[in-house]
C-alpha cells in the first residue's frame, strides 16, 4: 500500500521526490531516529512495501517498480526504501544512539528492537496468550484488532494463500511463520454511522448524558430490556432486519472496494429509539457474520483457526463480543491489559534486550483475560442469517444472498 503513495509524491511533489534521501514507514523511522541505523523491519517492508521474504525470488521486485512508474528507485538500487532488513524484535546494532539517549534521558546503547506495525504489535500481544497455553497451538488462533476498522491476523507454518485476504507474509509477525491478514474496512465506524445517521440519535445522546453513559452502553441496556419485554433471546430481535456491512466496500474476503452497504426490513416505526436499538444490533451481527466469512475462507484455504483473541476499542463492547462468538462458533478470549499494542511493543523490547526468543517473551508477557464461549442456542439463528446450505441445494442464505442481489442490481442498472 506504500507504493501508490510513493507514486503520488513523485507525480505531485516532484521537487520533494528528488530531494528526499529516504522514505520510511513510521515504525522504521522511529528506530532509525533511535539508533541512527538504516535498518528496516520485515513487518513493514513485507506487509506494506511489497518486499518479498521467504520465497526463492527474495527481495525487491525490480520489474514491479519499473511497471508502476517507479523505475528510478530500481535504478538507484532501492537505497531510498531500504537495503537492510531484520525480523521484528531482533536487536539493532549499537542500540540507542548517544543523541537519542540524550533526547530521551536514557542510557546510550540501550537495546532497541526492530519495529512492527501498530496493529501487528497488537496481534503479537494477543497471540502471546496462545503461546502461554501452548506455543505449538498458536496457529489455531486468530487475533482480531477491532476498532474503527478491524484486522484479522492468523499465522501458519505453511505458505497459505487465501483469496481476498492479504498475504501470506513471511516472518512479518513471528519468525518463519506466514501471516494472513483479513480485515473489515469499517467496523466501529459502521456502528457510529448507523447511530449518527438515525433520527433518534439526539434522543439517544440526551438519554446518555442524563444517565452519565455512552451511546453503546445505553443501547446495550435497552436491548436487554427489549429482549425481556418481547420474550425473545436478544439475537432474535433482528429476525426481520438484515444489514450488509459493506458501507466502505469489502476488504476481505471479497476484496471489492466498490461494494455498498444494504439494509433490508425497515418500517415506519412509531418508536424511533427502539428502531435504532434493533438497527444497531443488526449492524453488530453483520460485522460478526463478516468475521465468520473471513475465517471460513481462511480455514477453507488451509488455516486451522478454532479460537479468537480480541483487542481494540470494540472489544469493550459485550454485545459485539457475544455476536462474534455466536456467529463464528468460536470462543473469544480477551486480554486483561487495556492496550495490547503496548504489550506487543514491550515484547519487542524485551526480546531485543534479553536475548530470548520471541515466543518466550510472548509467553512471559501474556495477559489472558475473560473468555466468552459461543451460545449454542444461537447457532441455528446465525446459520439462517448466513450459512450456505449443504448440497444438493447449495443456496445462499440471507447475509450472502444480499451480496448476490447487489451484484444483480448493478448488472441491471449498468
Amino acid at each position: 500500500m506504500e507504493t501508490p503513495k510513493l507514486k503520488w509524491i513523485k507525480e505531485n511533489l516532484p521537487a520533494t521526490w528528488r530531494r528526499a534521501h529516504h522514505f520510511f514507514d513510521l515504525p522504521d523511522f522511529l528506530t532509525m531516529r533511535a539508533t541512527g541505523q538504516l535498518v528496516r523491519s520485515l513487518c513493514s517492508a513485507v506487509c506494506k512495501w511489497t518486499y518479498r521474504s521467504g520465497l526463492e525470488n527474495h527481495g525487491w521486485s525490480e520489474s514491479y517498480f519499473r511497471s508502476v512508474g517507479l523505475e528510478d528507485l530500481a535504478d538507484e538500487g532501492f537505497v531510498r526504501i531500504g537495503t537492510r532488513f531484520q525480523p521484528p524484535a531482533s536487536p539493532i546494532a549499537g542500540g540507542l544512539s548517544p543523541m537519542a539517549a540524550t533526547e530521551l534521558d536514557l542510557l546510550p546503547g540501550t537495546a532497541v528492537g526492530t519495529s512492527m506495525i501498530d496493529a501487528h504489535a497488537g496481534a503479537l500481544g494477543m497471540l502471546g496468550i496462545a503461546c502461554a497455553i501452548d506455543a505449538s497451538q498458536v496457529a489455531r488462533h486468530v487475533a482480531i484488532i477491532a476498532g474503527s476498522s478491524a484486522c484479522h491476523m492468523a499465522v501458519s507454518p505453511h505458505h497459505t494463500a487465501v483469496p481476498g485476504v492479504w498475504g501470506p507474509y513471511h516472518s512479518a509477525v513471528l519468525p518463519d511463520m506466514w501471516l494472513s491478514e483479513g480485515g473489515q474496512s469499517a467496523a466501529g465506524k459502521l456502528l457510529d454511522h448507523v447511530i449518527q445517521g438515525h433520527r433518534a440519535c439526539d434522543e439517544l445522546h440526551s438519554l446518555g448524558t442524563a444517565q452519565g453513559k455512552d451511546d453503546f452502553s445505553v443501547l446495550n441496556e435497552m436491548l436487554i430490556k427489549l429482549s425481556e419485554t418481547r420474550g425473545l433471546p436478544m439475537w432474535a430481535l433482528t429476525t426481520d432486519l438484515h444489514i450488509l456491512p459493506y458501507f466502505h466496500g469489502n476488504r476481505s474476503p471479497l476484496a471489492d472496494s466498490s461494494l455498498l452497504g444494504a439494509v433490508s426490513g425497515l418500517s415506519l416505526s412509531t418508536t424511533p429509539l427502539e428502531e435504532l436499538c434493533i438497527l444497531y444490533l443488526a449492524a453488530l451481527q453483520a460485522l460478526a457474520l463478516g468475521t465468520r466469512h473471513i475465517l471460513e475462507e481462511m480455514n477453507k484455504a488451509g488455516h486451522c483457526i478454532e479460537a479468537i483473541l480480541m483487542c481494540g476499542g470494540l472489544s469493550h463492547n459485550p454485545l459485539y463480543l457475544g455476536a462474534t462468538a455466536d456467529a463464528t462458533g468460536f470462543p473469544v478470549t480477551l486480554s486483561s491489559e487495556q492496550d495490547s499494542v503496548l504489550v506487543g511493543a514491550a515484547i519487542l523490547g524485551a526480546t531485543a534486550a534479553h536475548g530470548i526468543s520471541l515466543l518466550e517473551a510472548m509467553a512471559a508477557f501474556a495477559t489472558p483475560g475473560a473468555v466468552l464461549a459461543p451460545n449454542s442456542s444461537a447457532a441455528a439463528y446465525y446459520d439462517r442469517k448466513y450459512r450456505v446450505r449443504p448440497q444438493p441445494m447449495d443456496l445462499l442464505q440471507v447475509f450472502r444472498k444480499m451480496h448476490e442481489h447487489q451484484l444483480e442490481y448493478r448488472d441491471l442498472m449498468h
